[in-house]
C-alpha cells in the first residue's frame, strides 16, 4: 500500500450556527432573573448600551412602550454596520438623529450619578433582605457540649465525633470510633471515645449520633414511655418484619396480639428515624413568573409577559454621532462599529425572546384549557413537538422557551414544563395523560379494602374498567414513584377475618 502526504481540495456542506443565532437561543433560555443579570452584565461591558427603566409606581410607565420591530422608526431599525459597502446608508441615517450631543469623545464608560445610586440601593436591599444562615447541626451540638462540665479529653473526642455528623444523612455516625483515634491507641483511649459518644448521644435532638436505626430509636425511647418493654423488643428484633408488615410472624414469635402489635407500631411512628435531618438546609427557589395568565371580561385566558422589570435598551446617541463624525479616528470607528453590532444583537435577541415565549405560552394555554378550568385530573397529553408545529419553530426552540420558566395562573404559579405530559389511549381511542392515570391509581388505593388490598395485577384490571389500558410494570413503576407500598405492606392485619 502506497502512503503519501499532500493537500486535497474537497467540497462539502456543513451546517453551523451563526454567533447571532447562538446568542438568541441563549437569551431565550434565560429565566427572568437571569435575563436581568445578563442585561446588567452587557451594559457594564458595552458603553453604547443605555436603558430606560419603567417606574413600577407609575401606572403609565408599566404600559409596554417598547417599540416593536414593526413600529420602530427608520432611524431605530437594525443599526448594524455593514462592512460590505462604504457605510453611506448608515451615515445618512445617523445624520437624522439628535445633534444636541457632546463634542468631545471619552472612550471610558462613565455611569451617571443616578445609575451609581441605583446600584448602591440595589446592593443595600439585597443585604437587608438576605436570609440569615440557620444554625447547623454541628453548631447546635457544639453549643450544648460547651455547657457541659466534662473532662477535656472527652470533650475533644466529642467534638471530633460531632464534626463527622451530617444533617443530610440524618445525623448518623458513619465513621467507626476506632478510626477517629490515632494509630496505636490503647484500650483506655477507646473507652474514652465510647464515653464521648455517649455524651454526644445524650444531646438534643434525641437519637443523634446513632450507628444504626435500631440504636437511633432505642436512644429516643424514654424509660417512662408507654409499652416501653414491648417496643424495645420490636426495635431490637423485628424492625425488618415491621417494615414488611409481617405482623402475623411477629405475633407468632412474641406472643403479642395483632391488635397490640398495631398499637406498638403506631407508637414507633412517633419516633424520628432521622433526627439530624431537621437541621438540613432546605433550598427554596425564588420563583419569579415570566408569564401572567389572566381571564378577560369575556372569560377567555390572556397571556401577558411579565417583563416590566426588563429595561428598554437603546444605543447611545452620543456614539451614533461619533460614528458619523468625520473627525473620529479609525480606531474610534472600529470600536463603535463592534459595540453597535453587539448591542443590536442583544436588543433583537430580547425582542425575539419576548415574541417566542408569548407564542409558545399561548399555544400551551390553548391546548390545556381543561386543565386550567377543571384541575389536574383534566390535563391532556402534550408533547413539545405539537407546540413546535403549532408555533412554527423547531422543537429545541420550544424546549429552551419553557426551560426554567414559570407561569402565574388562577391555579397558582406553575412551571411551563408542567403542561407537557405523556399519555396513552383508552379502548375508545381517547388520549389520556399519565397524570390522570396516577390520580385514578391513587383514588383506587385510597378506597380499597385494607384487609385485602389490590395487587398490581388487580390495579391493572380496575384501571381497565375505567377505560385505561396500562401494563402491570407501568402500574408498579408509578406506584413506587408515588411512594405507595406494595399490597402486602398496605394490608391492615387487624381487619383480616380470623
Amino acid at each position: 500500500m502506497r502512503m503519501s502526504m499532500g493537500l486535497q481540495a474537497r467540497q462539502m456542506q456543513v451546517q453551523k450556527l451563526a454567533p447571532r443565532m447562538i446568542q438568541s437561543m441563549e437569551i431565550l433560555q434565560l429565566p427572568m432573573l437571569a435575563l436581568q443579570e445578563r442585561i446588567e452584565q452587557e451594559m457594564n461591558e458595552n458603553p453604547l448600551l443605555e436603558q430606560q427603566d419603567a417606574d413600577p409606581t407609575d401606572p403609565e410607565s408599566l404600559e409596554d412602550d417598547r417599540p416593536s420591530a414593526d413600529t420602530r422608526s427608520e432611524d431605530e431599525k437594525e443599526l448594524v454596520v455593514n462592512d460590505d459597502h462604504d457605510n453611506q446608508e448608515d451615515f445618512e441615517r445617523l445624520q437624522n438623529m439628535v445633534n444636541d450631543l457632546p463634542s468631545t469623545f471619552d472612550d471610558s464608560f462613565r455611569r451617571s450619578s443616578n445609575r451609581v445610586q441605583e446600584d448602591s440601593d440595589r446592593r443595600h436591599d439585597l443585604m437587608a433582605n438576605a436570609q440569615s444562615r440557620p444554625e447547623s447541626l454541628n453548631d447546635f451540638l457544639l453549643h450544648q457540649l460547651s455547657e457541659l462540665d466534662i473532662d477535656d479529653r472527652i470533650e475533644l473526642l466529642a467534638e471530633r465525633i460531632i464534626s463527622t455528623l451530617d444533617a443530610r444523612d440524618g445525623g448518623y455516625l458513619r465513621t467507626p470510633i476506632a478510626d477517629m483515634l490515632p494509630a496505636g491507641h490503647t484500650d483506655e483511649d477507646l473507652q474514652l471515645a465510647e464515653t464521648a459518644l455517649k455524651v454526644v448521644q445524650s444531646l438534643e435532638p434525641a437519637g443523634i449520633a446513632a450507628r444504626d436505626l435500631s440504636e437511633c430509636l432505642l436512644n429516643q425511647l424514654s424509660p417512662t414511655a408507654p409499652f416501653h418493654d414491648e417496643m424495645e423488643i420490636l426495635i431490637k428484633s423485628h424492625l425488618v418484619d415491621l417494615a414488611e408488615n409481617r405482623l402475623p410472624q411477629i405475633a407468632k414469635k412474641t406472643g403479642f396480639t395483632l391488635e397490640h402489635i398495631q398499637v406498638l407500631k403506631e407508637e414507633l411512628h412517633t419516633l424520628n428515624p432521622k433526627p439530624g435531618a431537621a437541621f438540613m438546609e432546605t433550598y427554596v427557589p425564588n420563583v419569579t413568573p415570566d408569564i401572567i395568565l389572566e381571564r378577560n371580561e369575556d372569560g377567555n385566558y390572556e397571556v401577558r409577559l411579565d417583563d416590566d422589570r426588563v429595561p428598554t435598551l437603546y444605543i447611545s446617541e452620543y456614539y451614533r454621532r461619533r460614528l458619523q463624525d468625520p473627525n473620529s479616528t479609525s480606531e474610534e470607528r472600529e470600536f463603535i462599529k463592534q459595540k453597535i453590532s453587539s448591542a443590536q444583537w442583544l436588543i433583537d435577541s430580547i425582542e425575539q425572546r419576548r415574541s417566542t415565549l408569548t407564542k409558545v405560552a399561548e399555544a400551551i394555554v390553548e391546548h390545556q384549557k381543561r386543565f386550567l378550568d377543571e384541575g389536574p385530573e383534566a390535563i391532556e397529553p402534550l408533547k413539545m413537538q405539537q407546540i413546535a408545529d403549532k408555533v412554527g419553530v423547531h422543537v429545541t426552540t420550544v424546549s429552551r422557551a419553557v426551560d426554567d420558566k414559570w407561569i402565574q395562573t388562577p391555579r397558582g404559579i406553575l412551571p411551563l414544563k408542567r403542561f407537557f405530559v405523556g399519555g396513552t389511549q383508552t379502548e375508545g381511542g381517547e388520549d389520556v395523560a399519565w397524570d390522570t392515570i396516577r390520580l385514578k391509581l391513587q383514588d383506587l388505593i385510597d378506597k380499597e379494602d385494607k384487609s385485602d388490598p389490590y395487587s398490581d395485577e388487580q390495579l391493572v384490571e380496575e384501571l381497565k374498567k375505567s377505560g385505561m389500558t396500562v401494563a402491570r410494570r407501568t402500574v408498579t413503576k408509578y406506584r413506587k414513584r408515588m411512594t405507595i407500598p406494595s399490597s402486602r405492606q398496605r394490608r391492615d392485619w387487624t381487619l383480616v377475618k380470623k
